[in-house]
């Protein structure tokens, strides 16, 4: 099977959108949506009503932190993520809210396991960007789950894939967009998946990667998208102008 993985979303429509139709075009059979579906961004009910009709067709939906926050939005506005929650949660409706209230952290399948942050506590929200934490997480889920081979996950805005061979030690490899990287089971392996709808590397491009189950092939890609749009859509959204700007030339810059 092969299973696209979409983390970071962040109520970026144009990007989801982009993405999804890309994975199609690779021939993807199932979505994962990791988490951090609203927050930033400026499309949050339009997205979770797409996100809500991916789960009607099968799609895995988790819950991360920005998802959470969009719940119970925290009273202290200090960052962007916090400023842009109650904002954010005004824009759903109350059954989108109890959808993204109820859904799960984790996600378990054959020698597989999902999750947005780190499988270590996954309620803490916890980074997962270099080799010890990677190496943490890979473990606890083996714990969680004596079959597990990969982890997949996201948080980190950022692509990045970490595997242990025969010793204990992480190793870390920076995968190149488009290139197929082969992940037999006879190591275990953690991807972070990057972010579909805000880039943090200084490229727009959307970020997404395909699972080949099969074969045991991880394959990372960037999309090009119109994240002007995007970006344009943030401010003319009713966020308070200064937020909305600093947002939308995020967008433009991929930071």
């Amino acid at each position: 099977m092969k299973l696209a993985l979409l983390s970071d979303l962040h109520a970026n429509l144009q990007a989801v959108e982009a993405c999804l139709a890309h994975a199609r075009a690779q021939g993807a059979e199932r979505v994962a949506l990791l988490g951090d579906l609203v927050g930033y961004g400026p499309q949050p009910a339009e997205v979770m009503d797409l996100v809500q009709r991916l789960a009607a067709e099968g799609a895995v939906v988790l819950q991360g932190n920005h998802d959470e926050m969009a719940v119970s939005p925290p009273a202290d506005t200090a960052t962007h993520g916090n400023a842009t929650a109650a904002w954010t949660a005004a824009q759903l409706s109350d059954a989108q809210r109890r959808y993204l209230a109820g859904l799960p952290l984790t996600w378990h399948g054959p020698q597989l396991l999902l999750v947005h942050a780190s499988a270590q506590q996954p309620e803490r929200w916890r980074y997962v960007e270099d080799e010890r934490s990677a190496s943490t997480s890979l473990d606890a889920a083996q714990q969680l789950h004596g079959d597990v081979t990969h982890v997949f996950g996201g948080h980190v805005h950022h692509q990045r894939l970490f595997y242990r061979g025969a010793g204990q030690q992480l190793m870390r490899f920076d995968p190149r967009p488009g290139v197929p990287v082969p992940t037999p089971r006879h190591r275990r392996w953690l991807a972070t998946v990057g972010s579909v709808g805000q880039p943090r590397d200084g490229d727009p491009r959307a970020m997404y990667a395909l699972f080949d189950s099969r074969a045991a092939v991880l394959t990372f890609h960037r999309v090009a998208y119109d994240h002007h749009a995007a970006a344009q859509a943030l401010r003319h959204s009713s966020l308070p102008a200064i937020l909305a700007e600093q947002l939308a030339q995020r967008l433009e810059n991929g930071r």
